[in-house]
């Protein structure tokens, strides 16, 4: 682990925005970080010891969201893709697309998996997934 020493810094912005304003100075002490990312492995490792399943592989809880279709609650997770041609590109909701099946046993969709990937950081966690993790190494975010 690596020590970050403690600081001031500027938090939140005036002129982007609203519900980043308004911009004002923020203390933190300092902190013990892991020096890499949580990996693959790792996180495999979290998975066997516990049984935990993420929020990507879970489907999504009905009575979150009236009315909407069953198809619509599956186990799924955001991927960056390129927009094809023709499609505006400065949209930044273009470079989205919402696949079901893909969580971090499968980074690019369900047909994919994690054979040469065991040391790259793990994907498709979302804040509680790693608190869990976090917890479970004796950790914390």
């Amino acid at each position: 682990m690596l020590w970050i020493p403690g600081g001031e810094f500027l938090m939140g912005s005036n002129s982007h925005y609203p519900e980043e304003a308004p911009a004002h100075r923020v203390v933190v002490g300092g902190f013990w970080m892991d020096r890499t990312t949580v990996t693959n492995a790792e996180f495999r490792r979290f998975v066997e010891a516990t049984g935990y399943v993420t929020l990507a592989e879970r489907p999504a809880n009905a009575a979150d969201y009236p009315g909407a279709s069953v198809d619509s609650l599956a186990p799924a997770s955001a991927l960056f893709v390129r927009p094809p041609r023709g499609i505006d590109r400065s949209n930044h909701y273009n470079w989205w697309a919402y696949v079901r099946g893909a969580n971090w046993r499968h980074p690019r969709g369900p047909a994919s998996g994690l054979k040469g990937l065991e040391g790259h950081p793990v994907v498709h966690i979302a804040y509680e997934d790693a608190e869990a993790y976090a917890n479970w190494a004796g950790k914390a975010l």
